[in-house]
């Protein structure tokens, strides 16, 4: 997902959105909808949330070592 598409979303939750990265943010839309505050920090690839609508872009990140 794209940066700007997120900070929709974080807007939606009513957060400020500037001077974050894409993981802090996603954390920070994480924590406030009440969900671990997880993303980008699968090691080896393992996660089970598997309901997690940012699952696909997490593992990427965590995989790069982008978190």
């Amino acid at each position: 997902m794209h940066m700007q598409e997120i900070r929709k979303i974080a807007q939606t939750h009513g957060l400020k959105t500037s001077r974050l990265s894409k993981s802090a943010l996603v954390r920070l839309i994480q924590g406030s909808e009440g969900n671990f505050e997880c993303f980008a920090t699968a090691l080896n690839g393992e996660c089970d949330q598997l309901e997690c609508c940012w699952r696909e872009d997490c593992l990427g990140q965590s995989q790069s070592g982008l978190n």
